[in-house]
């Protein structure tokens, strides 16, 4: 069983950018497929974006492909998302997830293990 402890949110303007991390411990992290989904208030937990567990595939969800870069360092356990030109409407709580899934899910079923989240707002 993995463990998930997510950081680096916070308050930033428009335009502006955050790097969130993921730290995993508890298992071998380079085994699971990882992913990072959001939640906003009033609304259900979507995908952001996922890779495989070899660095070899993304996926990003339409709404931040161009602006978010999902990566991760197998040696220090450690899944980050770099967010730029970051709008209010990305304002939500992030959290990472992982996945014993062949394939890369991109929905929150296809997720095994989450973190508590960390809260990411975007003011205009």
């Amino acid at each position: 069983q993995v463990q998930l402890v997510e950081s680096g949110g916070g308050l930033v303007q428009a335009g502006g950018s955050l790097r969130l991390a993921c730290a995993a411990s508890g298992a071998t992290f380079s085994s699971y497929v990882m992913g990072w989904f959001r939640q906003a208030p009033g609304k259900e937990r979507e995908f952001v974006a996922a890779i495989s567990r070899n660095v070899g595939s993304t996926r990003y969800a339409d709404s931040v492909k161009g602006r978010f870069t999902i990566s991760r360092d197998n040696p220090k356990n450690t899944l980050y998302l770099q967010m730029n030109i970051l709008k209010p409407e990305d304002t939500a709580v992030y959290y990472c997830a992982a996945s014993r899934a062949i394939v890369v899910p991109t929905t929150p079923f296809g997720y095994d293990y989450w973190g508590q989240g960390t809260q990411v707002t975007v003011s205009s």
